[in-house]
């Protein structure tokens, strides 16, 4: 009487079990592998970001009201931290400067400002009836609203060499280089050129 082979389990993986475990470690190892991708794709980007940040753009809080009605309380601004390595300041560039040694300073105040070009290096700037003037000739501001009167100017400045003069749109609402004097260029982080925030008012500067 023949005896009737026992079935191989180890072929169809029901008996010591080594085929199932096989199968988890790959599930195991392939879970390993894309949570080590996602790291490095958070790693770099994280990376990236501050790159950016540090170097190139940059998004800066609109503190006060001394730029209104061209920056509101709250606007968001990106600005080009590259702009002034590749072409010297000019006049009526919105710039975004560490606070000046001899700014009004206290625990609310921000440590960077933002005010508009008016003076460049080697300018006379003066006010004189209300408007601004830079050796000698008048300066036309469009981005100021109409009857904006330019006052606390009372002597020509000549701004030294390295040095700019700032002041806010918001003429009789701004601390600005008619409280602290010129600002170092070297201070200068870069230049604001886009609104981004809020929605309504995305706009270049």
């Amino acid at each position: 009487m023949s005896e009737t082979p026992t079935p191989n389990t180890d072929a169809t993986g029901e008996g010591d079990g080594r085929q199932p475990r096989a199968s988890a470690s790959r599930r195991q190892d392939s879970s390993l592998r894309n949570m080590a991708e996602w790291v490095l794709v958070i790693v770099v980007a994280v990376s990236l970001s501050l790159i950016i940040k540090t170097y190139v753009v940059q998004a800066f809080k609109i503190p006060s009201a001394s730029m209104e009605t061209t920056l509101m309380v709250g606007d968001r601004v990106v600005v080009n931290k590259l702009s002034y390595r590749t072409h010297d300041v000019n006049r009526g560039d919105v710039v975004v400067f560490r606070r000046p040694p001899r700014a009004p300073s206290g625990p609310d105040e921000p440590a960077q400002l933002i005010k508009r070009v008016i003076g460049l290096p080697g300018d006379t700037v003066e006010a004189r009836d209300g408007n601004v003037y830079i050796d000698g000739k008048r300066l036309d501001e469009p981005y100021l609203e109409e009857g904006t009167p330019t006052l606390g100017m009372d002597v020509p400045f000549k701004v030294p060499e390295g040095q700019i003069w700032v002041m806010g749109d918001n003429r009789l609402n701004s601390g600005d280089s008619r409280v602290f004097g010129s600002v170092d260029i070297d201070t200068i982080i870069g230049r604001a050129f886009f609104i981004i925030w809020p929605l309504g008012r995305i706009t270049a500067l």
